[in-house]
């Protein structure tokens, strides 16, 4: 294969920034070449910020692209293809596609099943090679529904699944801990009166009193049963980061106090928080600030959740925020790439996987221009 060379460039490497160009051959970079010339052949990248490709744990996108108006079922092959080149064109070349597993038929607010069908489509693309970037699955456990447990039956250890996380959307607590936060949310996504919200709140309360032990503890067991990563999500207190330090939690979604977050540190667990509220200056849940995490230096991980162009702002915003580019790409590319044990990726290093991308700063913004997946472009 011919080699691309990123020259003229200022790569971010893993603890530094510096001018210098990237060989990349055969999907790998193969050498790491100090200064500013241009040999034959080459991008002149101009100065630009060349860094590895953003790895996403946690994205709802592609339900975008599935359902684009309330609904609306778009055809699947076509959104997960639509959902993939998007990603491509903001830097993204690692992406944990996030799907729900466990359901609720019995209520005023049904959600159907959705998850297995969807990855079969999902893994299906990737076998035939049709995908731009690298997917897995990442299964978003629903602790509070009726068919969890037959939802994560149909899964295996052959369905690339990379994360489990625990998700509790209890009334009355994490998330919701705030009633009038999940009234607005509710009422206005499923037109209930104030009857209506109460016996929402009842009946979820009573399903998670009858099986949400038996959730938690089947998704904990199914996750090892995987070989996948487990992820707890919006821990409130220390006391529920004990208990998903106990489940063998490697990191923490969108932990929504400080106590919770400072907890995780404590018991070794990385804090992952959102780009939007980054980037908003606040959670639109009213919980924590990432921006206040990250002066703590409470901040490890960042996901752009439901703005895929989001990742790469945030970690550009925390480069600034920290004084340390380097430091603030690593939440979008090291860091990731560690919490998911993807060791061949996240990294400008020798070897590595030549998923690259290169940036161009505009003031506060920035422009992608290009990303490179396995050394191919692909953006």
């Amino acid at each position: 294969m011919t080699d691309t060379i990123l020259a003229n460039a200022t790569l971010v490497l893993p603890h530094e920034v510096r001018q210098g160009a990237l060989v990349l051959r055969d999907g790998r970079i193969a050498e790491i070449l100090d200064g500013t010339a241009i040999p034959a052949g080459a991008v002149d990248c101009q100065g630009d910020l060349v860094m590895p490709g953003l790895i996403e744990l946690h994205t709802d996108n592609l339900e975008r692209h599935i359902q684009p108006r309330p609904g609306v079922d778009w055809p699947h092959q076509a959104a997960i293809i639509a959902h993939d080149a998007e990603l491509s064109s903001v830097g993204i070349t690692t992406v944990f596609d996030a799907l729900r597993v466990g359901s609720v038929v019995n209520s005023t607010t049904n959600y159907g099943e959705y998850a297995r069908a969807l990855a079969h489509e999902i893994l299906d693309l990737r076998a035939k090679d049709a995908l731009r970037i690298s997917h897995f699955l990442h299964l978003r456990a629903e602790i509070c529904s009726e068919t969890l447990v037959a939802e994560l039956a149909k899964f295996g250890d052959k369905d690339h699944i990379g994360i489990v996380s625990l998700m509790d959307h209890t009334p009355g607590q994490r998330q919701f801990r705030d009633v009038s936060k999940l009234k607005d949310y509710i009422c206005g996504k499923h037109g209930l009166n104030d009857r209506g919200f109460l016996d929402h709140i009842a009946s979820q309360q009573a399903m998670r009193a009858r099986v949400g032990d038996l959730h938690e503890a089947t998704a904990v067991a199914e996750t090892r049963r995987f070989g996948a990563v487990l992820a707890s999500h919006d821990d409130t207190t220390a006391e529920q980061v004990a208990v998903s330090a106990a489940h063998g939690a490697h990191f923490a979604e969108f932990p929504t106090t400080v106590e919770a977050a400072r907890a995780c540190h404590t018991h070794g667990i990385k804090v992952m928080m959102g780009a939007p509220n980054l980037i908003r200056g606040g959670s639109h849940s009213g919980n924590v600030a990432a921006k206040d995490l990250a002066e703590m230096d409470l901040l490890d991980i960042v996901s752009s959740d439901y703005v895929p162009a989001a990742l790469l702002t945030a970690a550009l915003f925390l480069g600034d925020l920290w004084g340390d580019v380097a430091r603030g790409i690593s939440t979008v590319t090291a860091a990731p790439a560690a919490a998911t044990g993807l060791t061949d990726r996240g990294h400008l290093t020798l070897g590595a996987r030549a998923d690259v991308i290169r940036v161009t700063r505009i003031g506060q913004a920035s422009a992608l221009r290009g990303t490179w997946v396995r050394g191919q472009r692909v953006a």
